[in-house]
């Protein structure tokens, strides 16, 4: 992705948006914010296996990534940082993830990317955090997710004229159904 994804990656506008009920459990949340703090001192680690082990599952994709991999890596934590600050009501960030999704589609991230993902961030969560990575921890990360992928989809499924609606919700994520990491 380019450097000008900047322009308005998560404007403080869409923060105080009416939202949707969350669909993820307190446990989910407190989980999701317990494993993000044993994260977040490695932050630039988790980054760099992440994007090594998206690049591995998916060599197709380096092209489409133009800037620096450090900066990529800021960009990831960033995103999941704010994703974290709005875990009580996730669908407040729908505007600016469907506008990352409208540019994502720009630089010809496909719907089928959205898995592999999902998959290279467990993968990550899994090395990173080791034992603690339960099931249940899993879980969480993964409704996380399906909520940030769900609205890129419909911004990309917009921009596309596609029935936005309809694309979110016609490619379910595979990986809920896979087993525990």
């Amino acid at each position: 992705m380019d450097e000008d994804e900047d322009e308005d990656d998560f404007p403080l506008s869409t923060l105080n948006s009416p939202t949707l009920n969350s669909p993820m459990t307190p446990r989910q949340i407190q989980l999701i914010r317990q494993t993000f703090a044993l994260l977040e001192p490695r932050s630039e680690v988790m980054a760099l296996v992440f994007y090594q082990r998206l690049f591995t599952l998916d060599p197709l994709l380096r092209p489409l990534f133009h800037t620096d991999i450090d900066v990529l890596g800021q960009k990831l934590v960033q995103m999941l940082g704010v994703a974290l600050a709005l875990l009580e009501q996730p669908f407040a960030l729908g505007p600016s993830l469907e506008a990352l999704g409208r540019r994502h589609a720009r630089y010809g991230v496909e719907v089928r990317h959205y898995d592999t993902v999902c998959a290279a961030l467990l993968d990550t969560l899994a090395e990173c955090l080791g034992s603690v990575f339960t099931l249940e921890v899993k879980d969480a990360w993964t409704a996380l997710y399906a909520i940030v992928a769900n609205a890129m989809q419909r911004g990309a499924a917009g921009a596309s004229g596609e029935n936005p609606h309809r694309a979110a919700t016609a490619t379910p994520l595979s990986i809920l159904n896979s087993n525990p990491t």
